[in-house]
């Protein structure tokens, strides 16, 4: 059976920057796509970065139980959709799901064996400061993301895996040798 790996943190702590690190290292991984109902950012492409639906598509997917996890977060919707976790889990193939604390908590609910690792900014202070920086989100948006972010960072306790995205490079390498030790079998330390 296929490895699963569930990264989780908060908007704007570089899930993103450092799970393409980890899949350009690893490149037996597969992302999975998760489906939203957020409008795309530009350059966003249906089927690659997300599942762009409307939310009574969502509501319809949700109601047959069609995802493996979804969340509410700062107003939009997100989901995995278990059709795809399942076929590629079921093929052999180690998934990466990048999801919210919300979607982190269900999928550990559904799927105990999936290794979770939390991503944690090293303050407060430099979240603001990423969310700005990155100059996708309104500023009504990154201040609901920081709320947000903050119960968020109160879940780090629930995780067995924590690494503080401070220095990227050191973060970086943290992640890769975690999902490296878990795909030769071994159990990662803590």
């Amino acid at each position: 059976m296929a490895r699963v790996f569930v990264i989780t943190g908060p908007s704007g702590v570089g899930k993103g920057t450092l799970i393409s690190g980890l899949m350009r290292q690893l490149p037996q991984l597969e992302l999975s796509v998760s489906a939203t109902t957020r409008a795309p950012r530009t350059g966003e492409r249906d089927g690659v970065q997300y599942h762009f639906l409307s939310n009574e598509e969502f509501d319809r997917l949700e109601a047959q139980g069609g995802f493996v996890e979804h969340a509410n977060y700062a107003g939009r919707r997100y989901g995995t959709l278990r059709s795809e976790l399942e076929r590629r889990v079921q093929e052999g193939v180690p998934i990466v799901l990048e999801i919210e604390v919300q979607g982190a908590r269900q999928v550990r609910a559904s799927m105990p064996d999936a290794l979770q690792v939390f991503i944690a900014p090293p303050s407060l202070a430099v979240l603001r400061e990423r969310l700005v920086g990155r100059g996708t989100d309104d500023p009504a948006e990154v201040a609901r993301r920081l709320e947000v972010a903050q119960d968020e960072l109160a879940a780090q306790s629930e995780f067995s895996h924590v690494i503080v995205n401070d220095e990227l490079e050191q973060a970086q390498r943290e992640l890769v040798a975690l999902v490296q030790q878990a795909l030769q079998g071994g159990e990662p330390l803590d």
